[in-house]
């Protein structure tokens, strides 16, 4: 078997605003495994800024992990987990490898375009009326599930546009989910949780910054409103380590990010831990290329768990490439008459 690997960067057809600033591109590394003719691939999905192994001895290990490859070293995908989107590059690529199409990694009723999977329509940072552009698409385009990424305008800016909302559209038309990506205070995120709890919000990602176990412990008990942690699993790799944070935190929802948990099998593992907790859980890319979306969302078919989940990231690049993903009427679709274009990698 022989490894090579190449660099990648997506372009924002719009820059997207979040409450860590304005992403105008987005880097991916993909990771090439070759065995006589076939060949498998697997996308490495950092972000920098948020990924635990963002470090400026990235492409080194990238290098390093091609060199033992190509030297014939068995090398396990648990080994790779300080490098988290590495891990999950090399899991995915082997997959592909392994697989009689590679792209098709997890057969399934999805990938023959028999079913597809519920997402939830992301509107992004920007002011009031860049929202309630995308607020009015998204509902066009037949989402029954909002996601609003909060915490960068005025709150009560923010407040509007969800209530606006449920003026037409009552909790069981129209589940409504927000991301504060930690951008709240302890001090006055309950307030803000009652609110959004008013108005039926389903759910809050992140309302505080990762890191303080007793102040979301504390909220995850108090909060009228089911609290969802994603950043705050980043960089925790040991299960004991798993184990010890649901344990003291005891959140209602995990976010699930496998480029940024190490894969496929890392994630698994969360969701193990979390069943055990009766916490509850959905899927989520994070700024994936279409190789790296499509690979997720074949894996989180499998799981079999019908949740809205947030695969809808495949048409925010320029740049993308041309996939049989499809989102229709608020699902993800595989369209199996459409072939891959990889151009460029």
């Amino acid at each position: 078997m022989k490894a090579h690997y190449k660099r990648y960067i997506l372009k924002f057809k719009r820059p997207g605003g979040t409450s860590r600033g304005i992403l105008k591109e987005k880097e991916s590394w993909f990771l090439f495994l070759t065995n006589g003719k076939k060949t498998g691939v697997g996308e490495c999905g950092l972000l920098r800024g948020l990924s635990a192994d963002d470090r400026p001895d990235y492409e080194d290990q990238l290098k390093y992990l091609c060199d033992r490859i190509n030297q014939n070293e068995r090398v396990s995908v648990n080994s790779l987990q300080m490098f988290p989107s590495i891990q999950m590059g090399y899991e995915t690529a082997l997959l592909s490898l392994k697989s009689k199409d590679p792209y098709e990694i997890f057969p399934s009723p999805f990938t023959r375009g028999a079913e597809s999977i519920p997402i939830n329509g992301l509107v992004w940072m920007g002011d009031r009326s860049f929202m309630k552009a995308q607020i009015d698409q998204k509902i066009a385009q037949g989402f029954d599930c909002i996601k609003l990424k909060i915490g960068a305008l005025d709150f009560d800016d923010e407040y509007s546009l969800l209530e606006e909302i449920r003026k037409y559209y009552d909790p069981e038309q129209m589940m409504l989910r927000v991301d504060a990506n930690g951008a709240f205070a302890p001090s006055e995120v309950m307030d803000k949780l009652q609110s959004l709890a008013d108005l039926g919000v389903h759910s809050i990602e992140q309302p505080i910054a990762a890191g303080q176990g007793h102040a979301m412990r504390d909220l995850c008990i108090n909060s009228p409103l089911p609290i969802a942690l994603d950043e705050e699993l980043i960089g925790i790799i040991e299960k004991k380590d798993r184990k010890a944070l649901l344990d003291q935190i005891m959140p209602q929802y995990l976010i699930l990010k496998p480029s940024l948990l190490g894969g496929f099998q890392s994630c698994e593992e969360w969701i193990a831990l979390a069943k055990e907790r009766a916490i509850g859980w959905w899927v989520t890319s994070a700024l994936e290329s279409n190789i790296g979306l499509n690979a997720i969302a074949q894996w989180t078919f499998s799981l079999s768990v019908k949740n809205h989940h947030g695969l809808g990231t495949g048409g925010l690049f320029t740049n993308n490439f041309k996939s049989p993903l499809e989102v229709r009427h608020g699902y993800l679709t595989f369209n199996s008459n459409q072939n891959w274009e990889v151009l460029g990698i």
